[in-house]
């Protein structure tokens, strides 16, 4: 008997003793394997937004995981009405702050007391040591998708926004499997993994966003030191999160580009998905 299996609507995958959730999109039309698609959701955590986004996926083909990274105690500190408290904090504050995580704990000790436990856990989240945990979470899930039977295991990749968009490289450094890995306006890796990467990377980044987009020649070099295939393009007047439509930063015209790069990238990695263009 195969051990592979059905999809439902939603999945649970368990790893190192808890339970990772999440959202399943599977395109309509005859059971047949398929490529598949991981959405990394922002900083935010699992929304509307991305499950829109696996959506839109199965119906160009792909079967669309998006897992929920955020569970247990986390999850109850990220709420909507306290991500907006830290946005307020964070709107004025240095842009390289998320990227070093000491300067993070001092700015949140210097922020008014209510808004402290959503920036400490905004500080956990984007630590090495938890996205390093949060890449074998993705995996578990990468690895949940390669036992259904709707999947073709041997085409799977990866796309994620801000957060997302780290972790979506982070993902493409611990599965040597996985064939493909978008970054949408997301951290670099850890320069000293990417040689442990065999996908092929798209890089999709806003012009005014410059703490994130300032450190993309690194990244490529790092890529092309280690033989990794690497393309990126950097979006004129776009801001960070411009693909995100319930968003203030959305930029129509961008998104619109990025949604056809990533389509034909993944196109050309993962193979033909069953459906065309729409």
């Amino acid at each position: 008997m195969s051990s592979r299996s059905t999809p439902p609507e939603g999945f649970r995958v368990r790893r190192g003793g808890h339970d990772i959730e999440g959202f399943l999109a599977v395109p309509q039309g005859p059971p047949q394997p398929r490529p598949a698609v991981v959405v990394i959701h922002e900083i935010f955590g699992l929304d509307d937004h991305h499950r829109d986004v696996a959506r839109r996926f199965a119906a160009q083909g792909y079967v669309a995981a998006a897992p929920h990274l955020f569970g247990g105690e986390l999850g109850k500190v990220l709420t909507p009405e306290n991500i907006r408290l830290a946005m307020r904090s964070l709107a004025d504050a240095p842009p390289d702050l998320r990227r070093d995580p000491s300067k993070f704990a001092a700015f949140a000790a210097t922020q008014p007391p209510e808004r402290r436990p959503v920036l400490e856990a905004f500080g956990h989240v984007t630590s090495p040591a938890a996205q390093a945990e949060f890449a074998l979470d993705l995996a578990a899930v990468t690895g949940h998708l390669r036992t259904l039977d709707a999947v073709d295991p041997a085409r799977i990749g990866s796309v994620g926004f801000c957060f997302g968009g780290a972790m979506s490289a982070r993902l493409a450094t611990v599965d040597p499997a996985l064939r493909a890995a978008v970054i949408f306006y997301g951290q670099n890796p850890p320069l000293e993994d990417v040689p442990k990467i065999r996908a092929a990377v798209l890089g999709l980044y806003g012009e005014d966003d410059p703490g994130i987009t300032a450190t993309v020649p690194t990244l490529a070099d790092a890529m092309r030191r280690a033989g990794v295939r690497f393309d990126s393009h950097v979006y004129p007047g776009a801001k960070h999160a411009f693909f995100n439509d319930t968003r203030p930063n959305f930029h129509a015209a961008s998104a619109e580009d990025a949604w056809r790069r990533v389509l034909a990238f993944f196109g050309a990695e993962l193979g033909p998905s069953g459906a065309g263009p729409r």
